[in-house]
């Protein structure tokens, strides 16, 4: 049996509020349910979207597969990533390749900027080392030149 996680329109006509439903994926889009795990009512402001995170986290973790209205709602809610860090979850849920694409550049975006935290702190350490070279040089040439000056000045007495 496919089971499914989706919306199940309720309310009056204009006025739609949503349950987020398991059900097979054979049975009609208001048909009967295994389980309700949540509600979502979009003409709140803002909406509310209440998702039973453990239920849902379970039929994710037993292959249920989402519609993208609810993995964008578990996004929402993060509960979908709680289920990426589920031990065995990994491929068992399908994303539609615009999911997948914008998944991947956000990815890609942090891996970036990862990337550039570490350049700046490596450029930063460089500088700090840099800097305290110089000043060991600058402290080095400090010791070194009053020796130089105090016997600079004890030629010119030894001369006269």
């Amino acid at each position: 049996m496919a089971v499914k996680i989706r919306l199940k329109r309720m309310g009056k006509k204009f006025a739609p509020f949503y349950r987020v439903v398991v059900l097979d994926s054979r049975k009609k889009r208001d048909g009967r349910v295994i389980e309700e795990i949540g509600l979502y009512d979009p003409m709140q402001e803002p909406s509310l979207i209440r998702i039973d995170s453990e239920r849902a986290q379970y039929w994710l973790g037993v292959g249920a597969q989402p519609t993208d209205a609810v993995f964008k709602l578990l996004k929402i809610t993060g509960d979908y990533q709680a289920f990426k860090g589920l031990p065995g979850a990994e491929g068992t849920l399908k994303v539609k390749d615009a999911d997948a694409s914008s998944l991947a550049k956000e990815a890609a975006v942090k891996a970036a900027a990862e990337d550039a935290e570490k350049r700046k702190a490596a450029a930063a350490q460089a500088k700090e080392k840099a800097d305290k070279e110089a000043a060991e040089a600058a402290a080095a040439a400090e010791a070194e030149a009053p020796q130089e000056e105090s016997a600079e000045d004890a030629t010119p007495a030894e001369e006269a």
